[in-house]
Protein backbone atom coordinates (compact mmCIF):
# COMPACT_ATOMS: atom_id res chain seq x y z
CA UNK A 1 0.00 0.00 0.00
CA UNK A 2 1.66 3.76 -1.06
CA UNK A 3 0.52 7.18 1.05
CA UNK A 4 0.28 9.86 -1.00
CA UNK A 5 1.88 12.02 1.82
CA UNK A 6 4.58 10.05 1.75
CA UNK A 7 7.53 10.06 -0.56
CA UNK A 8 9.07 6.94 -1.49
CA UNK A 9 11.91 7.29 1.86
CA UNK A 10 8.45 7.97 3.88
CA UNK A 11 9.20 11.65 4.17
CA UNK A 12 6.10 13.37 4.52
CA UNK A 13 5.52 15.64 1.36
CA UNK A 14 2.56 17.47 -0.39
CA UNK A 15 0.52 15.99 -3.48
CA UNK A 16 1.22 17.53 -6.26
CA UNK A 17 -1.83 18.71 -8.09
CA UNK A 18 -0.70 20.29 -10.35
CA UNK A 19 -1.58 18.63 -13.58
CA UNK A 20 -5.38 18.21 -11.97
CA UNK A 21 -7.73 20.71 -13.29
CA UNK A 22 -10.15 22.84 -11.45
CA UNK A 23 -13.53 21.34 -10.59
CA UNK A 24 -16.32 22.48 -8.31
CA UNK A 25 -16.14 20.26 -5.27
CA UNK A 26 -17.77 21.32 -1.85
CA UNK A 27 -17.94 19.15 1.28
CA UNK A 28 -20.61 19.80 4.29
CA UNK A 29 -19.32 18.38 7.38
CA UNK A 30 -21.30 18.69 11.27
CA UNK A 31 -20.53 18.43 14.70
CA UNK A 32 -21.80 18.95 18.08
CA UNK A 33 -21.66 21.09 20.91
CA UNK A 34 -22.99 19.55 24.21
CA UNK A 35 -23.84 22.01 26.75
CA UNK A 36 -25.54 21.71 30.54
CA UNK A 37 -29.37 23.19 30.82
CA UNK A 38 -28.27 26.45 31.98
CA UNK A 39 -26.04 27.03 28.93
CA UNK A 40 -28.52 26.28 26.38
CA UNK A 41 -31.20 28.58 28.56
CA UNK A 42 -28.39 31.33 28.33
CA UNK A 43 -27.63 30.66 24.59
CA UNK A 44 -31.87 30.85 23.81
CA UNK A 45 -32.27 34.23 25.67
CA UNK A 46 -29.29 35.77 25.05
CA UNK A 47 -27.42 36.18 28.18
CA UNK A 48 -24.21 34.82 27.38
CA UNK A 49 -21.84 37.62 29.31
CA UNK A 50 -19.23 37.41 26.42
CA UNK A 51 -22.29 38.58 23.70
CA UNK A 52 -23.44 36.95 20.79
CA UNK A 53 -22.41 33.57 20.75
CA UNK A 54 -23.90 32.27 17.42
CA UNK A 55 -22.57 35.11 15.98
CA UNK A 56 -19.28 34.83 16.73
CA UNK A 57 -19.60 30.77 16.26
CA UNK A 58 -20.27 31.60 12.47
CA UNK A 59 -17.75 34.16 11.90
CA UNK A 60 -15.10 31.99 13.45
CA UNK A 61 -16.10 29.29 11.16
CA UNK A 62 -15.78 30.67 8.10
CA UNK A 63 -12.69 32.45 9.10
CA UNK A 64 -11.17 29.07 10.07
CA UNK A 65 -11.89 27.82 6.65
CA UNK A 66 -10.54 29.88 5.18
CA UNK A 67 -7.54 29.89 7.14
CA UNK A 68 -7.10 25.15 7.30
CA UNK A 69 -3.38 25.27 5.29
CA UNK A 70 -1.97 27.58 7.97
CA UNK A 71 -3.27 24.50 10.42
CA UNK A 72 -2.91 21.60 8.74
CA UNK A 73 0.85 21.47 6.90
CA UNK A 74 -0.09 19.17 4.25
CA UNK A 75 -3.10 21.08 3.01
CA UNK A 76 -3.18 23.23 -0.26
CA UNK A 77 -3.85 26.37 -0.51
CA UNK A 78 -7.28 26.83 -2.57
CA UNK A 79 -9.53 29.46 -2.98
CA UNK A 80 -12.47 29.17 -0.35
CA UNK A 81 -15.19 30.46 -2.74
CA UNK A 82 -18.18 30.09 -0.33
CA UNK A 83 -18.40 29.00 3.55
CA UNK A 84 -21.49 29.13 5.42
CA UNK A 85 -21.90 27.71 8.61
CA UNK A 86 -25.25 27.55 10.23
CA UNK A 87 -25.76 26.85 14.00
CA UNK A 88 -28.73 25.71 15.70
CA UNK A 89 -29.57 25.62 19.60
CA UNK A 90 -31.17 22.20 20.91
CA UNK A 91 -32.05 20.77 24.25
CA UNK A 92 -28.80 19.62 25.21
CA UNK A 93 -26.54 22.59 22.87
CA UNK A 94 -25.37 23.47 19.48
CA UNK A 95 -25.91 21.61 16.15
CA UNK A 96 -23.65 23.02 14.08
CA UNK A 97 -23.29 22.47 10.03
CA UNK A 98 -20.45 23.68 7.69
CA UNK A 99 -20.75 24.05 3.69
CA UNK A 100 -17.66 25.27 1.85
CA UNK A 101 -17.15 25.10 -1.85
CA UNK A 102 -14.59 25.87 -4.24
CA UNK A 103 -13.71 25.34 -7.80
CA UNK A 104 -9.76 24.41 -7.68
CA UNK A 105 -7.60 21.26 -8.13
CA UNK A 106 -8.72 19.35 -4.70
CA UNK A 107 -11.28 19.29 -2.01
CA UNK A 108 -12.28 21.27 0.56
CA UNK A 109 -13.23 18.39 3.26
CA UNK A 110 -10.94 19.68 5.81
CA UNK A 111 -11.46 23.24 5.18
CA UNK A 112 -15.81 21.91 6.16
CA UNK A 113 -14.22 20.44 9.23
CA UNK A 114 -12.26 22.94 9.93
CA UNK A 115 -14.84 25.39 9.95
CA UNK A 116 -17.24 23.20 12.18
CA UNK A 117 -14.72 22.59 14.59
CA UNK A 118 -13.02 26.09 14.64
CA UNK A 119 -17.21 27.18 15.59
CA UNK A 120 -17.11 24.79 18.48
CA UNK A 121 -14.29 25.87 19.95
CA UNK A 122 -15.74 29.93 19.97
CA UNK A 123 -18.94 28.69 21.66
CA UNK A 124 -16.93 26.59 24.29
CA UNK A 125 -14.79 29.61 24.12
CA UNK A 126 -17.61 31.70 25.04
CA UNK A 127 -19.42 29.93 27.32
CA UNK A 128 -16.99 28.09 29.27
CA UNK A 129 -17.37 30.39 32.31
CA UNK A 130 -20.92 29.14 32.94
CA UNK A 131 -20.27 25.80 32.32
CA UNK A 132 -16.43 23.71 31.89
CA UNK A 133 -18.32 20.52 31.03
CA UNK A 134 -19.59 22.19 27.83
CA UNK A 135 -17.60 19.72 25.27
CA UNK A 136 -17.21 18.95 21.51
CA UNK A 137 -18.86 16.25 19.94
CA UNK A 138 -18.94 13.22 16.58
CA UNK A 139 -16.96 16.49 13.77
CA UNK A 140 -17.33 14.33 10.94
CA UNK A 141 -18.10 14.67 6.72
CA UNK A 142 -21.40 14.25 5.95
CA UNK A 143 -21.33 14.74 1.93
CA UNK A 144 -18.87 15.61 -0.67
CA UNK A 145 -19.55 16.03 -4.04
CA UNK A 146 -16.99 16.87 -7.16
CA UNK A 147 -13.60 15.61 -7.85
CA UNK A 148 -12.51 12.28 -9.09
CA UNK A 149 -14.81 10.76 -7.14
CA UNK A 150 -17.91 12.40 -7.49
CA UNK A 151 -20.23 12.61 -4.42
CA UNK A 152 -20.11 10.91 -1.32
CA UNK A 153 -22.84 10.79 1.08
CA UNK A 154 -21.96 9.74 4.65
CA UNK A 155 -23.62 6.11 4.97
CA UNK A 156 -25.50 6.47 8.44
CA UNK A 157 -27.48 9.35 6.83
CA UNK A 158 -25.79 11.94 8.64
Amino acid sequence: MSFTHLDAAGHARMVDVTAKQPTVRSATARGFVRASREVVSALRDGSVPKGDVLAMARIAGIQAAKRTPDLLPLAHVIGVHGAVVDVAIVDDGVEIEATVRTADRTGVEMEAMTAVTVAALAIVDMVKALDKATAIDNVRIVRKEGGKSGTWVRPDGD
